[in-house]
């Protein structure tokens, strides 16, 4: 059945907003490794970092005609979220459909299939991060659902789980995690910045933080 959720659950919008001062790097390894989507998800320029709020689109191969309907649904902070229902590497997306999301606000698009248009979509400022960039076009004759949870590169994403992208990738953060990832998130940030200090400084990872003895019971000979 297709459908479309209204007005889905999202995260605290101050929560949302603070995961932008941290890289996806850092979100990944603050809620034990987990949440990164695959590595093929790759932004279509280089700088855009951005956090928002996912609204899902399952979509037909070679289909976009529910992202249409999506942009509906979207609001100020959101990250539209799409996923195939099978491979596409189609176009999906591109300047028309990225200059009515800026208009609501919209922050990104993360999209398991093509954009084109890219040149204009940086020169709008608009981020995307694609695991292709085709100038293949699509057909609008098939259903699929909005703020419905889809498998996107290779992770499960519900409508209000937090986003978090930039130029290593994208990781999501369930929606009801979200406080606690952020605040674990800080801390090893701050843990980071400490052993950036030491490492400018001239101290070196084996002695900041304690490998030596471990290397050798490993059974590592320096000669």
């Amino acid at each position: 059945m297709a459908i479309v959720a209204r007005q889905p659950l999202r995260a605290d919008r101050a929560v949302v907003d603070a995961f932008a001062d941290y890289g996806v790097a850092t979100v990944h390894e603050a809620q034990d490794r987990s949440g990164l989507l695959t590595p093929n998800i790759r932004p279509i320029y280089a700088g855009a970092r951005i956090s928002g709020s996912a609204v899902t689109v399952s979509v037909p191969p070679g289909d976009n005609w529910m992202l249409h309907v999506a942009v509906e649904q979207c609001r100020e902070g959101d990250v539209l979220v799409v996923a195939p229902t099978s491979y596409s590497d189609a176009g999906y997306f591109g300047d028309l459909l990225a200059t009515a999301l800026s208009a609501r606000g919209v922050r990104g698009l993360v999209i398991n299939a093509g954009c084109r248009d890219v040149a204009e979509l940086k020169e709008m400022g608009f981020p995307v991060w694609s695991a292709f960039v085709s100038a293949t076009g699509t057909v609008k004759a098939t259903l699929g659902s909005v703020n419905v949870p889809v498998v996107c590169a290779g992770q499960l994403v519900n409508p209000g789980d937090v986003i978090v992208a930039d130029d290593d990738g994208v990781v999501v953060v369930p929606r009801l995690t979200a406080p606690d990832i952020l605040d674990a998130s800080r801390r090893r940030d701050v843990r980071e910045a400490a052993l950036r200090k030491r490492y400018g400084a001239g101290e070196i990872s084996l002695d900041v933080s304690g490998m030596r003895e471990e290397l050798a019971r490993k059974g590592l000979v320096y000669e």
